[in-house]
Parts: C-alpha cells; sequence; structure tokens
C-alpha cells in the first residue's frame, strides 16, 4: 500500500489525489480469506488519516472561528475530499459484504457496516457536506457573542462567573444582558433552523426512510433500544428525577430566602459562600487536575501528563472561540485532543475531568489496531466520561493533590450531585424535543411552533423556577443547545450514559479499585462488542426503567445528606 504522511504537518498538505491510489487498490483487490486481515489493515489506515485530516482541520476552526484560511480549508475538506473517502467508504463495505467473509472478531463491526452500506446514497454526498458547513455556521454565530460588563468586552462563557456572586441585582444585570446579547441571534439561528431541518428531511427522504428520526437512528447505528425506550427513559425521568429535583430548588429557596427562585439563583452558593474558585491560571488547572488522574489511577494520570506535555489541550475561554468542551482523536498519531472554555469556575475542572475521560478512552482503545473496531456507540463513550467525574471526586481535596478544603470540596460534591440529577429533565426537554421535531417537521419549520413547544415541554419537566417576564428568553432555550443544530437526536446518550456511571460510582462506594479496574477493561474493548456488553464489562446495565433510575436517584440524595 502506498505510504501515508509521516507528521500531521505533511498530512494537512494533503488532496483527493494522493489518497487516490491507495483507495483504488483497496477497491481492485480481490478479497480471499488469506488477503482479507491485511486488506482490513490498509482500509483501517486509509480511513484513520482522512479521520485525522478532517478532526485536525475542524479543531482549527473551533480554536479561532474567525480564522478565515482555517475555515477554507476546512470547507475544501468537506466540499471535496470527505465525499470522496464516503464513497470509497461505501464500496468497500460492500466489497466486504459481497465477498460473504466474515474474518474472527469482526462480528460488531459487520453489523455497522451493514446497517452503513445500506443507508448509503450517492445524491446525499453533496448535502451531508452542507450540513457540516451549517453546522460550522452555528459555531460562528455563537462563538462572536460578546457583551460589553463593566467596561470590558467579555465573552458570554466569561460572563458566567457573575452567576455564582452573592449580589443578586449583579447576577440578575449579567444574565440579562447575555440573554439580550442570544436574542439579538434569534432570526439568524431561526433560519439556519430552517435550512438545517429542510436538509435533514431530504438526507430521509433519499434514503427511502419514513421521516429523520429513523434515518437518524440507523445513522447513529441504534440497535439496542428504539425510540419507545426514549419516550419510556423520559416518563421514568418525570415519574422519578422530576420531584428530587423539586426538592432541590425548594431547598435552595428556603436557603436563599427567597419568595421564588429565578434563573439568575441557580449557580450561587445558597448559604451565601463565596463561590468555588478552582484555580487562578491554566497551568494549575492542568497541574491539579493530573494529580487527581493519578490518584485514581497512576497510569491514566500518565495518559494526561503526555497530554500536556505534547500541547493536546485548549482549555481557556477567549473571543472567536468556540463555545462548548469536546475531546476529539487523531487516530494515526493515537492521541487525543482536549477543547474547552475554562473561565476559572469549579465547572471547568468537572469539564476536564469529563473530558479526560473521554481522552483515556481513546488511550486505552487504540491497542485495538482496525478503526473499524473503535467506533464507540456514543452512550457509552459518555460513561467512559461521566463515569470520571465521579470516579474522581474522592480526590478533590488539595490533601489528595486536588483543588479544594475539605469543607469546600464536600460542597463541590454536593453541587456536582444535584447538577447530575437536575440534568435528567433537561435532557428529556432536549430528547423529547427533538423526537417532536421530526415527527412533525412541517410544524417544526415554524419557529414560532417550536418556541412554544420548548416552553410545553420545560414546564412539564422543569418546575422549580419562575422565568414569569421572561417569555422570549424561555422559549428560545432550544437555540442555545448546540447538539439540537449539530447532533441531532445525540443527547439522550448523556441521560442513559449518566445512569451507567452512577451504577460504576456505586461500585466504587464499595471498592473503588475494583470499580476503576472494570472501567478501563471496558473502556480498552473500543467498539468490539455491543452496548450492552459494555455496559455490563463496566459493571453497570442499560437501563431505562423507573426502578433502575430510582435506586440512582436514592444513591444520590443519600450521598448529599451524607455531605451536609
Amino acid at each position: 500500500m502506498k505510504a501515508y504522511p509521516q507528521t500531521p504537518e505533511e498530512l494537512l498538505t494533503w488532496d483527493w489525489p494522493q489518497f487516490e491510489p491507495a483507495a483504488n487498490e483497496l477497491v481492485n483487490l480481490s478479497l480471499n480469506t488469506a488477503n482479507v486481515n491485511e486488506w482490513l489493515q490498509d482500509w483501517s489506515d486509509l480511513s484513520a488519516n482522512l479521520y485525522e485530516m478532517g478532526n485536525r482541520l475542524y479543531l482549527a476552526t473551533t480554536v479561532n472561528t474567525a480564522d478565515t484560511n482555517a475555515e477554507k480549508a476546512y470547507t475544501h475538506f468537506i466540499d471535496q475530499i470527505l465525499p470522496k473517502g464516503m464513497e470509497v467508504e461505501q464500496a468497500l463495505k460492500q466489497k466486504l459484504l459481497e465477498s460473504g467473509l466474515e474474518p474472527a472478531g469482526f462480528e460488531v463491526a459487520l453489523r455497522n457496516i451493514r446497517a452503513e452500506a445500506s443507508l448509503f446514497r450517492q445524491e446525499n454526498l453533496e448535502l451531508l457536506s452542507e450540513e457540516f458547513k451549517l453546522s460550522n455556521e452555528y459555531d460562528k454565530i455563537v462563538g462572536a457573542q460578546t457583551v460589553i460588563w463593566e467596561g470590558q468586552e467579555q465573552t458570554l462563557s466569561q460572563l458566567r462567573p457573575v452567576q455564582q456572586e452573592t449580589d443578586r441585582s449583579h447576577r440578575e444585570q449579567a444574565w440579562r444582558l447575555g440573554a439580550q446579547r442570544q436574542l439579538e441571534d434569534r432570526a439568524s439561528l431561526n433560519e439556519l433552523w430552517g435550512r438545517l431541518l429542510t436538509l435533514r428531511c431530504q438526507l430521509a427522504a433519499n434514503a427511502g426512510k419514513p421521516d429523520y428520526r429513523a434515518y437518524r437512528w440507523q445513522q447513529q447505528l441504534r440497535f439496542d433500544y428504539t425510540p419507545a425506550d426514549c419516550v419510556r427513559f423520559q416518563e421514568a425521568i418525570e415519574s422519578v428525577v422530576v420531584p428530587a429535583c423539586t426538592r432541590i430548588y425548594e431547598r435552595r429557596r428556603q436557603k436563599l430566602g427567597l419568595q421564588s427562585l429565578r434563573p439568575w439563583d441557580l449557580e450561587v452558593d445558597p448559604a451565601g459562600r463565596p463561590p468555588l474558585r478552582p484555580y487562578k491560571e491554566e497551568s494549575e488547572l492542568k497541574a491539579r487536575t493530573s494529580s487527581i488522574f493519578h490518584r485514581v489511577d497512576p497510569e491514566l494520570g500518565a495518559y494526561f501528563d503526555r497530554m500536556v506535555s505534547e500541547n493536546l489541550l485548549d482549555l481557556t475561554n477567549r473571543k472567536n472561540k468556540a463555545p462548548g468542551g469536546y475531546c476529539t482523536d487523531f487516530p494515526v498519531v493515537r492521541r487525543p485532543f482536549i477543547f474547552m472554555n475554562g473561565v476559572g469556575l469549579h465547572s471547568d475542572v468537572q469539564t476536564l475531568l469529563h473530558e479526560g475521560g473521554h481522552a483515556f478512552h481513546v488511550f486505552e482503545s487504540f491497542a485495538i489496531p482496525l478503526m473499524q473496531l473503535l467506533q464507540v456507540p456514543m452512550e457509552f463513550a459518555e460513561v467512559a466520561s461521566m463515569g470520571m467525574e465521579l470516579l474522581a471526586s474522592p480526590y478533590l481535596e488539595e490533601s489528595a493533590g486536588g483543588f479544594y478544603s475539605p469543607e469546600d470540596a464536600a460542597r463541590a460534591l454536593t453541587e456536582h450531585l444535584e447538577s447530575s440529577m437536575l440534568f435528567w429533565p433537561y435532557m428529556a426537554v432536549v430528547d423529547a424535543f427533538q423526537h417532536w421535531v421530526y415527527e412533525n417537521p412541517h410544524q417544526a419549520e415554524n419557529p414560532a411552533d417550536c418556541d412554544a413547544t420548548w416552553v410545553y415541554l420545560w414546564n412539564r419537566f422543569m418546575p422549580g423556577v419562575d422565568w414569569s417576564g421572561l417569555e422570549d428568553e424561555l422559549a428560545t432555550g432550544w437555540q442555545r443547545k448546540l447538539h439540537i443544530f449539530q447532533t441531532p437526536f445525540y443527547y439522550v446518550e448523556y441521560g442513559l450514559a449518566q445512569l451507567g456511571a452512577v451504577q460504576v460510582w456505586d461500585n466504587a462506594q464499595k471498592d473503588q479499585m475494583a470499580a476503576v479496574a472494570r472501567y478501563r477493561r471496558a473502556l480498552a474493548l473500543g467498539g468490539s462488542v455491543t452496548l450492552p456488553q459494555l455496559f455490563h464489562t463496566a459493571g453497570a446495565r442499560l437501563a431505562f426503567d423507573r426502578e433502575t433510575l430510582s435506586a440512582a436517584v436514592t444513591l444520590i440524595e443519600s450521598k448529599i445528606s451524607s455531605l451536609s
């Protein structure tokens, strides 16, 4: 096979003609039992180079959304290289399926390949490229949102620490300023939404699917649960978690001495203590997080140190940086990269622990030689991240190398457990909203109907906070959930994974070392086994039922009670 670039810098100079000879050789080779394993490895090498190229180019657009050269390079990739790569991938999938060969250990990959091959349509390649570009447009709109606060230009992320201040009028002022700036982009995001929805419905129609949800379900390789299971999960959350969250809000309201909670009352410490400020400089965030990871497991700590030394982290918020946080991977060099928007809050620590779990998943599974076996179900990929947040929680204290006094560590864990509980109903809102959208695409074309549905679902799952007088801010909440725009239906995974992570954490309450060992064994499997098997290996169960959720809520509430 043709040699590939030796460095990332060289890889980014390639265009499709340089990949084409290797692709043609793979397509034209006659397959048999003697050469299929070597052929799979060669296919994996081609895929890895294309995948890494795309990830590096996308990363460049998010670290600086105003970098026109980065945008141009990424646009060229998704217009000229990615579609040709997808065509070759489809040809190779068909070639393997038509050969009738079933290599040992490749059963799950074959299942995935069959689903992907049957979904492929040539006419969708251009639409998929356009979807990438529209997703990038969302980042540009949101990444450019800044305000003038106390005489200085601030991103909305940089404004967040004000929400932890004890001065309520100051919090309200900052909250309203940020919300007003977001509303200024309401029309632009509505217009972008219309284009995305039309495109996605066309993708489904081209693939012969009854609706985009059916298309996306297959595209996401969801073999182990159905939309009906998601509805069952939403109902379990409504029954079990919403009452627990109402108790959390009521405790907060009483401690703050308020008649009602407002959106700017949700992050301040209810006991009136100053905000947790775990670090001042990025170097301190890295050093203390490294200490925590070393306490969880020395080898995991060494992975993180390698990321620090190799500059595989971009952690601090700045203007023209895309919102959010993520961990991507570079399969050729077998390394992860963490992107986030730190502003000195405890939530930054949680984000880095979370994305660290994803990074460890990359390190642990890269012993698997084939890209086709690294296709980890997102429902379990998030167990890796959410599980790490909880497995790291015993080491938040300074005495363990972490950030806090014993009192502040208990406070940080309490806040994390409460936010974990509060997340489930929010997840249900996002998930239910997306089911409504793609079951009713003609209604969802109208932003006013989207607003109304979001408000209905919010009131169903999120009681406890007074939004009176903030009707527009509440109704447009769906515009501020990037998954709805960029990765549709990718949100229930977080809820399922959190339930799995709490089960892993439950095991750790009894034996931390054994729980970490099971967690690592599951990460090392990559995507070589089924989703239920991955959960089982980690010491958990993929679940949607009220009973499992109720056990998790009981554990969390018990722990919160013991910390107070």
